[in-house]
Parts: structure tokens; C-alpha cells; sequence
């Protein structure tokens, strides 16, 4: 609770005074009788005019207290703000195959780099709602469009190679994420796509979703992941433990991206590709992703108050009222 005229509390000042002034008062018409025999008096019982009579005096203090609070007008509520954007609507699409535990990255491998930036990127939006689509050998959508970003971070922390069968179908990553974009009425619509690899199977090509897409109005921005050379693919074998991937011919399979395709994916819809041969770099792309794709943010002050005077004025009332009342009945005093 605050006070929206505070200074009208000073008043308050002016109670002690009143009260000092009442007890001179009392002080100056003490009188005297004398009696031969004060006996007859103790027997006699006080009137209740007598017993009584500050009562009026405390009812009429209280009363003016608590008028000077309702006239300082105490009240309760909120103030806040309003933000009105247009807003934008993000998914980002995660490559979760195989490769993406390539060791190429520190401290641990792609996968984990990618999903430490990918977080930081999240946390650095405020009034966007974004989601996530992974994909491997099929595509799912781990977490729908969403402004609960901590459902979001928890839904990414638990994102792993193995959620789904070993495969790169790109194009279903990407169709998915139109999907989850296609009744967006957002001012503006983004696909966030990281891959490490080439698109090896699904039912749709990347180039045929990106033009969907591009239709859409939904703009990509692809980001090829891995060092130039491409890295060992490990495995995880129950037996054998960490071993490597291979080609049919024995030699060690490495990591390669489809830069030519990315690219185009990236033309088709207006965004950009971008490479990222090592963790701080795929940190630099996400932070310049994050500036290109900023909404002009309106901020309307509002104030929500409830008033409390009347919690004051109305026993403030009362209390005069009984002060009148019992001063000109049962607690009148003679002059």
C-alpha cells in the first residue's frame, strides 16, 4: 500500500496536540469541595458519565486519523509496461545424426557445442516465441512454437544423437519446420537449419521444401557445421566400444557437407548461409543471426491502482457519529 498524496500525512502532527490540549484542559477545571466526613463519598459509586468520559475524546482522535489517511488518498496496485511488437517467429532445426558427435569440436563434439550456442541464442531473445525440429534419419518436432523459454532450454538439454534413426533428411528438417510455420501470422517467419552432413534420404529434397518455404514467406538461414576436411565419424559399439565409421572399402569415413545445396536453400527463401569450422565461430553466426532478425519493440507505460480511502473515511465517519451521539446522550457532560 503507498499514498498517492503523502504529505497530506503531516496532519498527522497535529493529534499529539490535540491530545496534550484535551489533558490541560482536564487539568484547569479540577475543582475542590470540603467535607467534614469523606466517608459517605468512597461509598459512592462514579457515574458512568464519569467513568466514561474520555471515551468521546479517543472516539473523536481515532476519527480525525483516520481521516487524514483517507484524505492521503492510500492506495494499491501495479505499474508496468505494455510491449507491443510484431513479433517473430523462429524454429530452429537440428541436425541429431551420427556425425554430429564428431570430436572436431571442444570440449566434447558437435552436438554439444551446438546446443551450448544454440542456448545462449535463445536466452538473448525476449517476445519471440521459438521452437525446435530435429532430425536425423526421420524429423520430429521436439518443442512447438513456444514464449516459455525454460520449457524450451529443458526440451534442447535433452536433445541427443540416437532419438531417432541414423540418417541426414535434411528436407524433412526443413519441411517440418514449415510446417510448424505455415499458420503463423507473425510479421515475420525464420528456419534456423545446422547440419553437419548431406541430405541421404527422406521423402522430401531440400530444395523442394526450401521453394516451399520461399512461398511461405519464411526465410532460412542455413548454417553448415565442421572443419574443412570433414572429422571421423565415431560409433559407439556395445562390444567393441568407441570405434570409427568406414567406408565399404575399409578406409575411415569422414564427415562432408552439401555447401552448394545450404546455399541455395538459403537464396531460394532470402536468408544466408553460413559456415562455422569451429565453436567460436558457430557462436558468431548465431550472434549475427540474432542482430538481423530484431523486431521494433513499442513500450506503453500503464498504471493499475485501487483505491483505499474508503476502508478509512467511512470508520473515520463512524467514529464521529457515535462521538456525537454518545456526547449529546448517556456521556453528556453539564456545563
Amino acid at each position: 500500500m503507498f499514498f498517492s498524496t503523502p504529505l497530506i500525512l503531516v496532519l498527522l502532527a497535529i493529534i499529539p496536540v490535540l491530545l496534550w490540549t484535551y489533558r490541560r484542559r482536564l487539568k484547569a477545571r479540577r475543582g475542590g469541595l470540603s467535607f467534614s466526613d469523606i466517608s459517605f463519598v468512597q461509598r459512592l459509586k462514579p457515574a458512568s458519565a464519569l467513568k466514561y468520559r474520555h471515551v468521546p475524546t479517543a472516539l473523536r482522535t481515532v476519527a480525525i486519523g483516520l481521516a487524514i489517511l483517507a484524505l492521503a488518498r492510500p492506495q494499491t496496485g501495479t505499474e508496468g509496461a505494455e510491449v507491443m511488437t510484431e513479433g517473430i517467429d523462429i524454429v530452429l532445426a537440428l541436425d541429431i545424426s551420427g556425425s554430429m558427435g564428431a570430436e572436431d569440436y571442444k570440449p566434447r563434439n558437435r552436438l554439444f557445442v551446438a546446443k551450448s550456442v544454440i542456448s545462449d541464442f535463445i536466452r538473448e531473445r525476449t517476445n519471440d516465441r521459438i521452437g525446435m525440429v530435429v532430425f536425423a534419419g526421420r524429423s520430429f518436432t521436439q518443442c512447438p512454437l513456444t514464449l516459455d523459454y525454460d520449457v524450451l532450454l529443458g526440451l534442447l538439454d535433452q536433445v541427443e544423437i540416437g532419438l531417432t534413426e541414423d540418417g541426414t533428411a535434411i528436407g524433412m528438417g526443413i519441411a517440418n519446420s514449415v510446417n510448424r510455420l505455415r499458420q503463423s501470422a507473425a510479421e515475420s517467419k525464420v528456419v534456423i537449419l545446422l547440419t553437419d552432413g548431406v541430405n541421404n534420404t527422406g521423402a522430401i529434397d531440400p530444395i523442394t521444401a526450401a521453394k516451399a518455404a520461399g512461398a511461405l514467406g519464411i526465410k532460412i538461414y542455413s548454417i553448415g557445421i565442421g572443419k574443412e576436411g570433414g572429422a571421423p565419424i565415431p560409433v559407439d559399439d556395445p562390444v567393441l566400444g568407441r570405434t570409427y565409421a568406414r567406408n565399404r572399402d575399409g578406409s575411415l569415413a569422414l564427415t562432408e557437407i552439401d555447401e552448394g545445396t545450404l546455399r541455395e536453400v538459403a537464396r531460394i527463401t532470402g536468408g544466408f548461409y553460413f559456415k562455422a569450422t569451429d565453436a567460436e565461430m558457430l557462436s558468431h553466426i548465431y550472434q549475427r543471426i540474432d542482430a538481423l532478425e530484431r523486431t521494433e519493440m513499442e513500450v506503453i507505460a500503464y498504471s493499475r491502482y485501487t483505491e483505499l480511502f474508503g476502508y478509512f473515511l467511512f470508520p473515520a465517519m463512524f467514529l464521529l457519529l457515535a462521538d456525537i451521539v454518545l456526547s449529546h446522550t448517556r456521556l453528556r457532560r453539564l456545563p
